[in-house]
Order: C-alpha cells, then structure tokens, then sequence
C-alpha cells in the first residue's frame, strides 16, 4: 500500500523531518551524504568507493570526502579489501544504524501528521 501525496505535501514532509533532525541536535548531513549512508545500509554489501561512485555517477574523491565526514561521526568504517588491497570496503556501524533508525521515525512522526 503506497502513500499518495502531491507535490507540496511531499516537500512539507521533506521540509518538516529536516527541520526535526537539525533541532535534533544529531549531525545534519547533507543530501549526497544521505543518500550515501542509505545505500549502504539499505542495499545487501560489499560497498565499495568505486561501486558507490559508479551508483551515484560521482567520482572517488566525491565518495571519499563524504565518507570521510561519515566516518569522523562514526556512521561508517572503510577497511581494505584482503582479496584486492584495491578496493576500500565501506562498513556499516551500531552508531550509522541507530542514526538511520531516529531519521527513520523523524520521517513516521511528521507523515503521520500528513491530512488524509
């Protein structure tokens, strides 16, 4: 069962869960940073820089500098591939996890807010 929603109503949503989560006090991250850490923990691992890039047609250093910032807040590790030192492979963490789990109810508490 999807959820129907015009165009203002969606943005209203969009508007209202960033708002929460910059009062929240927990990090804002931006919409590419966003969009990284929900890749990988939405979609079955490995991950690695150079398939992120390619998923979000960014380059490496793009990819890095994100992680980067993911990485000081403890959302994601990056360890070395054992079987092509290569490749960097991004780890989920408990601290990314609960992070997505509270957006995740920031987004259930303002859609129930929505009018029918």
């Amino acid at each position: 069962m999807g959820v129907e929603l015009n165009a203002s109503q969606a943005l209203g949503l969009w508007h209202g869960v960033c708002l929460d989560q910059v009062k929240s006090g927990d990090s804002d991250l931006t919409i590419r940073q966003i969009a990284i850490l929900l890749h990988i923990y939405l979609m079955p691992p490995p991950h690695t820089v150079r398939g992120l890039a390619a998923t979000l047609n960014v380059t490496k250093p793009v990819i890095t500098r994100a992680l980067d910032t993911m990485g000081e807040l403890g959302l994601v590790d990056r360890v070395r591939d054992d079987l092509d030192r290569r490749n960097v492979i991004i780890k989920r963490t408990v601290a990314g996890a609960l992070y997505l789990q509270k957006f995740g109810d920031l987004i259930i508490e303002r859609g129930r807010g929505l009018p029918l």
